[in-house]
């Protein structure tokens, strides 16, 4: 299927635009030279990428995809920040499919992928968004909320949906994302090698690609299951399998260097649940997961248990050496966990003010300290980085209600349980697509257990792609 806005562009029409873009690159050297800068090179660059969207937006989605491990976080304003060039690209991909849309729908076969499922509960999920931004308590920030998840769900779904449907495209998909990952986890490596991979220097050397060490490790625990499977596409013993195998181990050694828990207890729990998909057990872990999860918020809620896990004040500090860091998080005196506890607290108290919609998108920070405990403080509850509750599906409680979280739970169990059924019943061509996107979307879900990175361009996009995945692959087995 083409993916072209126009099509038929004669000879003479090919001309005039060589001739317009030729005209643009002269005026844009003259420009560099009138006002001493290199910015107005930028204009040429998105001229050909306007035309290369127009002639064939396939290759600007794949442009995206290997955008994404190096995007840098640009802050606009103190209260506005933008992905750079991921976000500019995933909005215009979202406005062009739509046109796209629009003009092919009867060819493109738009009503199985709307009755599929997946695309259901994800649209159930996006509808009460915006239902809760209607009811938020500050609607602005609700607003930008929205729309962000707006042109992740068209781009990194319905988009990805369409762009990845034979084998030929996961190929790309891999090499695009596996490319420039690698390039940047070797070149936080020599860096970090510099600082001798001490833990007190961590952030710095990933600068600007990553705005943290827990946002690199979980970005390279994420792509981790695709590695293996990028290998083993090729025969045992050539060149691209050594070469594939030496990244493997690299990854693995820079998520180790990473110093991040959550991509070492997300990679292990992987591995576990690679036995589960193999023994089918999706269902039933499925419901021991839940039956835990409401055993432990009514444990914790009851008599107020969960003031016994308040901190000493004076012994939650900030640990220089990873050795130290282990030592402080097992006894409860790590900053970073009592931090997320003190936030955690803060949270359950917020669903309890505002239990069915919640406080509405993006406005946890805006209201949480008035509902903390003084007794989880910590030295860095001051948040001068305006973080949030560090707990995806706390998050989503407090700020869409109890509803929104069933809702997003009921969408993620389901892809679980979905995705199993696809793995058994796809041919061997697609098993180990269908085995590395349930490992990449477990581990995502793991991570957010104490972080909220489905809001990140490197994790959030991920997520998204890979429900788009298991849906396609549903498609094939299921006729669709």
């Amino acid at each position: 299927m083409h993916t072209r806005l126009l099509s038929g562009i004669s000879i003479n029409q090919s001309k005039a635009l060589f001739l317009i873009f030729g005209c643009i690159i002269v005026a844009s050297a003259w420009l560099c030279a009138a006002l001493d800068s290199l910015y107005p090179l930028a204009i040429p660059a998105f001229a050909l990428l306007v035309y290369i969207t127009i002639v064939d937006f396939k290759s600007v989605y794949f442009l995206l995809l290997a955008c994404i491990p190096i995007s840098i976080e640009f802050e606009l304003t103190d209260s506005f920040a933008t992905d750079l060039p991921t976000e500019p690209l995933t909005v215009g991909l979202m406005l062009v499919f739509g046109l796209y849309v629009a003009k092919n729908y009867k060819a493109l076969k738009v009503s199985p992928i709307l009755r599929h499922p997946i695309t259901l509960l994800l649209l159930a999920h996006f509808a009460w968004i915006f239902m809760t931004m209607l009811n938020s308590e500050s609607i602005y920030f609700s607003i930008k909320h929205f729309l962000a998840k707006w042109w992740y769900i068209v781009t990194f779904y319905f988009l990805t949906i369409l762009m990845l449907r034979e084998k030929r495209d996961y190929v790309r998909f891999f090499r695009c994302v596996a490319i420039p990952l690698s390039m940047a986890v070797i070149i936080t490596i020599l860096r970090h090698a510099a600082y001798d991979f001490s833990f007190e220097h961590i952030n710095r050397v990933m600068s600007p690609m990553f705005r943290n060490h827990v946002n690199y490790g979980c970005a390279i625990a994420v792509f981790l299951p695709y590695l293996i499977m990028g290998r083993s596409w090729q025969r045992q013993g050539n060149l691209w399998w050594w070469i594939l195998t030496a990244i493997i181990l690299i990854f693995l050694a820079a998520i180790q260097l990473s110093f991040t828990r959550a991509a070492y207890v997300a990679i292990l729990g992987a591995v576990g649940y690679y036995f589960i998909i193999k023994w089918r057990l999706t269902k039933m872990v499925v419901g021991i997961a839940c039956i835990t999860m409401i055993a432990g918020m009514t444990y914790l809620v009851n008599g107020n248990k969960y003031l016994d896990f308040a901190p000493k004040f004076e012994r939650a500090v900030t640990h220089t050496k990873f050795d130290n860091l282990l030592e402080a998080t097992a006894k409860g005196e790590d900053i970073s966990t009592m931090e997320r506890v003190y936030r955690w607290v803060a949270g359950v108290r917020m669903i309890a003010e505002k239990p069915y919609m919640g406080f509405g998108g993006n406005n946890f920070y805006n209201f949480y300290k008035s509902y903390t405990v003084t007794s989880f403080r910590t030295y860095v509850s001051e948040n001068e980085d305006h973080s949030t509750v560090h707990c995806y599906y706390l998050l989503i409680a407090v700020e869409q209600g109890i509803v929104g979280l069933i809702l997003f739970l009921l969408l993620v169990f389901y892809v679980l349980i979905k995705g199993e059924q696809v793995y058994h019943k796809v041919t061997d061509d697609y098993k180990g697509i269908a085995l590395a996107t349930l490992l990449s979307f477990v581990i995502i879900l793991i991570l957010n257990l104490i972080n909220d990175l489905v809001e990140t361009d490197k994790i959030g996009s991920f997520f998204f792609i890979c429900m788009a995945i298991i849906a396609n692959l549903d498609r094939k087995v299921e006729k669709y």
